[in-house]
């Protein structure tokens, strides 16, 4: 097989003046647009304007936002490496995509638009009790936190590979750079950085594309040497939970997990809340459902093209990288590093990707933390208050993302756990909400316990296999390609340092599994696929919660407020028979008495047209409750 591989010796792994001046002026602008927002419009004086804009915001710079954060950093590197190691497969994300978009729109964009919504814990106290919010509340906050410590360390990780710089002090100047535009420029900063750092992002794929394709002699080859190097295989159909990677596993499970995120996660839901109608909402959801699988081809295309740059010698193998989440900065030094400014443009693209991931999560939880826990506090609270408290909040989660960090930094490979952290939070938290939702017999109590049980068993799962991984069985990397003049001093010592480090974890590894024999049934458990662990969590927080709900004396559906439950039947089943219907609604909000101190009550019979009157069959499916 022909190839082109080589090796980049450390002399060419440097960044030039031109490359920091680029990265300069992409931090420097997204300072820039965070001062012009505190600046302009209404100085972001108020929390409305401060946490959702004055819900006001135009739909492609929400759909744009959302897709930025979609392609944080961890998938701007981990998305090309998981391709480079393990093949094509992850591809069939972007299908699950759209299942979770749908069921965003269908079945829970309209519930938080109804109730007016800043936080989407809110609901859980509405429907349940306070307890029942607080534990959302804690839920949403620990897992963000992490999961930004992850996102915070990924790029510092591509510029300590590129150019040697201090890891922490990059750490902790991307993370001061996030905080402080989130914090003085509110939501319309968070979005408008978007909008300019989705532009690089995807100007990064691109160009390393286009120029690793011409390196390998066009991408049509590119493809036959994945191909050859069995990266190409996307059609397992295999229904064994416990193959890393299935249709199945990505299709279904994926699309529990981004239903997790886009559907009830603070930081998805809070931006088409920005919107301010229901229907720019769902065309802001439309474009970026669009864009999401835009930028799911595209990582993915470089994968391929990265693996046929190295078919035949591999970095790591080589001892020119330490782990293959350094693959992405390693190949962008590799093909621009004789072309100044080119690798600090493409770098920027990184720190981008993390940079809206970030600041829309660092918003979202002071926006969780203000509505759930300081009102709770202080009810009655001025508003000019509150609004410098949710700033402060903002700088505070800030700098906790920024020592989050330091314990991603102990993880493994930076997909594979951010997936994780996804399955083990994602799961429950989706029950959590869906037990409102759609099963209007469920109580607090029930609901608490559910979630606390599906929460311990994702915990449980985790840990477990982290200390009994299930190594996949990947198609072959080699270095029979590699040139021996490539080998520096520099590579064989690293390469020596990994052997003795592997040699380690190995010795570890085996300490910790004489614990539990290998044939035993809770070994054979620890082998279900990361793409299953949100599913099967949701499933034991929904079968929980109704089954403790039964026992301990269920809720009367009659007495709740309808706008609390999603009326999944006349949604989805809008072409049966009205006599049909009328039992699968469980009479919610026949005897609900409104609070006309709190909320404002629109009868059910009225909203939906549908509780004493026969509805005509063509305006129920079309009307703007059925559309999409």
């Amino acid at each position: 097989m022909e190839n082109v591989s080589r090796v980049v010796g450390p002399e060419e792994m440097s960044f030039s003046a031109a490359d920091y001046g680029v990265l300069g002026v992409m931090l420097t602008l997204s300072l820039g647009i965070g001062f012009y927002q505190a600046c302009s419009g209404g100085k972001q004086r108020t929390a409305e304007e401060f946490l959702m804009a004055n819900r006001s915001m135009h739909p492609v710079p929400v759909a744009l936002s959302l897709v930025a954060s979609f392609i944080s950093a961890i998938t701007f590197l981990g998305t090309p490496s998981e391709n480079y190691v393990h093949g094509i497969m992850h591809s069939w994300n972007w299908l699950a995509s759209i299942f979770s978009s749908l069921a965003t729109v269908v079945l829970f964009m309209p519930t938080f638009y109804e109730l007016g919504l800043t936080s989407s814990n809110e609901y859980l106290e509405r429907r349940f009790s306070r307890g029942v919010r607080f534990l959302g509340t804690f839920m949403f906050t620990f897992y963000m936190l992490v999961y930004l410590g992850i996102v915070l360390y990924a790029p510092a990780l591509a510029l300590n590979a590129v150019t040697g710089l201090n890891l922490w002090g990059s750490v902790f100047a991307i993370g001061i750079v996030c905080t402080l535009y989130t914090a003085i420029g509110g939501m319309k900063a968070v979005l408008w950085t978007d909008v300019f750092q989705i532009t690089l992002m995807v100007i990064g794929f691109i160009a390393v594309i286009i120029q690793g394709s011409i390196r390998i002699g066009g991408f049509g080859k590119a493809w036959h040497i994945a191909a050859v190097g069995e990266r190409m295989d996307m059609w397992i159909w295999s229904t064994d939970v416990t193959i890393r990677h299935t249709i199945w596993g990505l299709v279904i499970g994926g699309g529990f997990n981004w239903t997790s995120v886009f559907g009830v996660n603070q930081a998805q839901v809070q931006r088409y809340l920005t919107c301010g109608s229901l229907q720019k909402a769902r065309i802001a959801i439309f474009i970026a459902t669009i864009g999401m699988i835009v930028v799911q081809v595209l990582p993915h295309i470089v994968g391929v093209v990265m693996y046929a740059n190295y078919a035949g010698c591999d970095p790591k193998l080589h001892g020119a990288v330490a782990s293959h989440d350094q693959m992405m900065p390693y190949f962008i030094m590799d093909l621009f590093g004789s072309m100044p400014g080119l690798p600090g443009l493409l770098t920027s693209a990184v720190f981008s990707a993390a940079l809206s991931t970030i600041s829309s999560g660092l918003n979202a939880l002071a926006a969780v933390a203000g509505e759930d826990v300081v009102k709770t506090i202080w009810p009655n609270i001025e508003d000019s208050r509150y609004t410098w408290i949710t700033k402060g909040l903002a700088m505070a989660f800030g700098v906790i993302s920024m020592f989050s960090a330091i314990v991603a930094s102990q993880m493994g490979a930076i997909l594979q756990f951010s997936m994780n952290i996804f399955g083990i939070f994602g799961g429950p938290v989706l029950g959590l909400f869906s037990s409102g939702m759609f099963f209007p017999w469920v109580t607090s109590k029930g609901v608490t316990v559910g979630t606390l049980l599906g929460l311990s068993y994702s915990l449980w799962l985790g840990i477990g296999v982290q200390l009994y991984p299930n190594p996949p069985d990947d198609p072959p990397l080699t270095t029979d390609q590699c040139p021996m003049s490539n080998i520096t001093t520099d590579s064989m010592m690293n390469a020596t340092y990994l052997s003795a480090t592997d040699s380690m974890m190995t010795s570890i590894f085996d300490e910790f599994t004489t614990t539990v024999p290998k044939e035993s049934a809770l070994m054979n458990f620890y082998k279900l696929s990361y793409t299953w662990y949100g599913v099967s969590s949701w499933m034991i927080t929904v079968f929980v919660a109704n089954i403790v709900s039964f026992l301990t004396g269920p809720q009367d559906p009659k007495q709740l407020d309808p706008r609390l439950i999603c009326p999944v039947v006349d949604k989805m089943y809008c072409y049966l028979p009205e006599k049909w219907k009328i039992p699968l609604r469980c009479g919610v909000g026949e005897e609900y008495k409104e609070d006309d101190e709190e909320y404002e009550y629109q009868a059910m019979e009225t909203k939906n047209n549908v509780m004493h009157v026969q509805p005509d069959k063509e305006t129920e499916c079309n009307g703007e409750d059925a559309e999409l």
